[in-house]
Parts: structure tokens; sequence; C-alpha cells
């Protein structure tokens, strides 16, 4: 009896302690919890503040690299700080903006999503992203106004040759671009980097390049090593300028649409340069037409 009364006793002590200890580790545990949810604020109660890019985000985004993801959801990718405060500050709409945290204060004016770099990484086309990253809507067709000055491109391929030329045509006050189909898209996000923004203020239209130049009564001029020299030609105010492909140049069926065609001489002593880059060349001509 006296030995059950000592293992009572002991086994009475033991729960009772091991109740102070499961106690103890509780409370313990709640304190730590309650400083982990203190180090990690609400993200939905800031401003600006989101969650990471979801799978579906990141899909989409990728996608819009292809052409025709980018027609069947209606948007396009812009990325570069500079880029983008440009379309921000255009009549393009907005449809999705990822921020790193090193950007707020460059657009804390704007609602975006808070994103890692790391995931700017996984969405981005370039080798080293800027930390932004946006999402616009592919604006409607709008109507082709041919006064002036108007540059057409047949069959032009490369994204960068593009992009320049958009630029080119913001430094020269060309408000209108017409392309052929099978000109490269100007929505690729390659062109639209290359673009710095000109994509704002520059109208583009793809069309049936050969039917457009048969129904415009202006002179059409193209590039030709065998045209007169454009230092020497009176050009007139208001024409359409044929800037044709990089390998190719115009394709037959365009050539007979033109009325003038002009040469940009070598200066060169050995005259062994072939052709010059399609944007070099499109920068001279626009320069002498509007210099004319």
């Amino acid at each position: 009896m006296e030995n059950k009364s000592k293992n009572l006793q002991i086994g009475f002590i033991l729960h009772f302690v091991f109740k102070k200890c499961i106690f103890a580790f509780l409370n313990q545990l709640h304190t730590q919890s309650s400083k982990e949810v203190a180090a990690f604020p609400n993200h939905k109660s800031e401003k600006n503040r989101s969650m990471s890019l979801s799978k579906n985000q990141i899909k989409l985004i990728r996608s819009l690299n292809q052409k025709k993801s980018r027609h069947k959801h209606g948007l396009f990718v812009v990325e570069g700080t500079k880029t983008v405060q440009e379309f921000l500050s255009s009549s393009f709409e907005l449809d999705a903006l990822f921020v790193t945290d090193a950007l707020h204060s460059t657009f804390d004016a704007f609602n975006f999503q808070e994103v890692l770099p790391s995931e700017i990484k996984k969405i981005s086309a370039l080798t080293n992203p800027s930390g932004v990253l946006a999402l616009f809507r592919i604006p409607k067709k709008e109507m082709l106004d041919a006064r002036g000055l108007v540059l057409a491109l047949d069959g032009v391929n490369d994204p960068g040759n593009l992009g320049t030329i958009i630029r080119l045509c913001d430094w020269f006050g060309i408000s209108q671009l017409v392309c052929s189909k099978n000109t490269v898209d100007c929505f690729n996000p390659k062109v639209v980097q290359a673009t710095m923004g000109s994509l704002t203020r520059v109208q583009i239209h793809y069309v049936d390049l050969e039917r457009y130049l048969q129904t415009s009564t202006a002179p059409k001029y193209m590039a030709d090593m065998n045209g007169e020299d454009v230092y020497k030609s009176n050009l007139p105010e208001e024409a359409i300028l044929i800037m044709g492909n990089e390998a190719n140049g115009v394709c037959q069926e365009i050539q007979k649409q033109c009325t003038h065609r002009l040469s940009i001489p070598r200066f060169g002593i050995l005259q062994k340069t072939e052709s010059l880059n399609v944007a070099s060349a499109t920068a001279i001509l626009l320069s002498e037409f509007k210099r004319s």
C-alpha cells in the first residue's frame, strides 16, 4: 500500500509538471507567432501593395511575346522606366502595372502590383530588366490621314529596324506610318522597346500596300541604288516614301507603283559598301524631304 501511494504521488507530480511544460511551450509559440505577424504587415491594407505573381499572370505575360496572343487578348508589353512613363502619359489604356520596391516612388501615382526582382525576370523579355513592366491595351484602328509626307514600309522584318524607324518618324514629324501586312508587328516587345516611347506619337497602319498605293494620287518615291541623287532632287512636301525589306528591298509589285526613284550616293574611296541599313537610309531620306 505504501509503494502504491508513493507511485500515485509521483504520477500526480509528473502530470502537473507535464501540464506546466505544455502550457509554457504553447505560450512561447503564441508569442513567437505574434511577432512574425507583426514583421509581415497586411499588404492589402497598404496602397499599391499586392501578392506575388500568379501562374496564370506569368503564363499570360509570357504569351504576349507572340503576335497571335497579343491580338487574342488585345494586350502588349512595355518595359523600361522611361518607356513605361511615356505610355502612362499618353492616350494608351493601362491594363496592369508591375513594379519592384526600388521604383515605388517613381510610379506611386498609379495603381500597381508590387513584385520581387526575381518575379520581374520571369516575365521580362530583357536580359537586364529595369524593375517595371506594364501591360497596355492595343488601341482601335484609326483612319489614315494621307496628308503631308507619309512613310510606307514593304516587308521590314527586323524589330530593331522598325522600332528605330518609328523613332525617326517621331523625330521628323511624320505622323503616319503605313506598313505592308508582312512587316513585323509594331507591338512586338522588341519593337516597343526600340521606339523608346515614340510609338505613342506615331499612327501605324497595316494595309494591303499595293492597293493603298494604287488608290493614292500622291507622288511615290522609293530608294534605289540607280535612282536620282537625293541631294540634287527637288522633293515635294506631300509624297509617299517607300522603304523595302532588309534583304530584298521593295518587291516588284510595289516597284510598279513608284513614280520616282532616289539614291543615296556613296562618298567612300573604295565604293565597296553594297547598301545601307534600312533604318539608316530612312533617316537620310526623311531628312532630305524635310529639308527641301
